[in-house]
């Protein structure tokens, strides 16, 4: 396994974080096909095995369950110290709103709850996971500086957010001595490369660590033409964001899997190798024990110049999709897929 940097932080983090969506009560949430804690268990295990020491969950993800079943597991393979847990809040709800709970408010109950959820004191990374629009941006700043006076945070992130959205938080951080955005989780893979326009750019200039999710399309990327899966069959979210543009990605999507063929490896190694040529962590989900096998055997590949340009000259321009076209400011009151579920916060 290799490892880097998060950023400019003193995070030592393996170069592929494992992506814990897939984990958690299929019956308690948005997802149908989410693995339970017995075979998550198996999966984070094997990670830690193979030198994975960098995790990402959330609040939202089944209820928060999710958030315990990655808790129990580093509680018993790992040594706390040794690892690197991100998890991530969501904005403000209208409840929270009418109640008059701040932004601050809102991101301690958050928190607290997450630390609960994963049975620890602190996260290393805590995400914004997508903006508020109905926040005011120096409440969120400052609720996420408290958090880390507090020592309950380490570092903090943020998540599908536009490159002016990122530099503009950054720099209110810096101007009133805040906490700064260390690293940014956006949408980004082969067949959806936008991030690319001005997010990477700014990243790069700022020594903000990239660590995109969706690293493999939802699986698109890691499968032969005709090769399907449970996920690809009930995850209603991700056909919504890959669907439309089908016909062009599978341009694409075969030149995967012919230099898969041509190196003697899998389309995810391919995928990824790539992926790992522009981003300093991807998040990578897994709900088989080969997913993440595959994902680690790709730091190990490396793609010549002409393999690199090849992959990417079909790509062709694609619309924002996913909770970056749908959260809005004209949509930010309206009811959305992604919420807390049943917990109490």
């Amino acid at each position: 396994m290799q490892y880097t940097k998060l950023g400019y932080s003193d995070l030592n983090v393996s170069r592929i974080c494992m992506g814990c969506m897939g984990f958690g009560d299929a019956q308690n949430g948005q997802h149908t096909w989410t693995v339970d804690e017995t075979r998550s268990r198996g999966i984070i295990k094997r990670g830690l095995e193979l030198g994975v020491n960098f995790f990402d969950t959330a609040i939202a993800y089944q209820s928060g369950t999710s958030e315990q079943y990655l808790g129990r597991a580093i509680k018993d393979f790992a040594k706390r110290e040794d690892i690197v847990i991100a998890t991530k809040f969501l904005p403000r709800t209208r409840d929270e709103m009418e109640a008059g709970i701040t932004g601050q408010q809102h991101i301690e109950k958050m928190l607290d709850k997450s630390l609960k959820n994963l049975g620890m004191d602190y996260v290393d990374l805590y995400i914004y996971h997508m903006w508020d629009y109905t926040t005011p941006l120096y409440d969120i700043m400052e609720g996420m500086n408290n958090a880390v006076k507090a020592g309950k945070v380490r570092y903090i992130g943020i998540s599908n957010c536009f490159a002016y959205q990122l530099a503009k938080a950054n720099a209110l951080a810096e101007k009133e001595g805040f906490a700064e955005f260390i690293s940014v989780q956006g949408h980004y893979n082969l067949i959806f490369r936008e991030e690319e326009r001005e997010m990477a750019k700014l990243c790069r200039e700022d020594h903000i660590a990239m660590t995109p999710y969706s690293a493999l399309a939802g699986g698109r990327l890691s499968k032969h033409p005709g090769e399907t899966s449970k996920r690809l069959l009930e995850d209603t979210y991700a056909r919504l964001k890959y669907d439309s543009t089908a016909k062009q990605d599978s341009v694409i999507i075969d030149r995967v899997s012919e230099l898969a063929d041509r190196h003697g490896v899998s389309m995810t190694e391919i995928s990824l190798a790539w992926l790992l040529t522009k981003v300093a962590a991807p998040v990578v989900g897994a709900t088989k024990l080969h997913h993440i096998e595959g994902a680690v055997k790709a730091t190990e590949l490396a793609l010549n110049n002409d393999e690199i340009a090849y992959l990417e000259e079909p790509y062709v321009p694609h619309n924002l999709v996913g909770v970056m076209a749908q959260n809005t400011p004209e949509t930010a009151k309206e009811q959305h897929v992604w919420s807390t579920g049943n917990q109490e916060i």
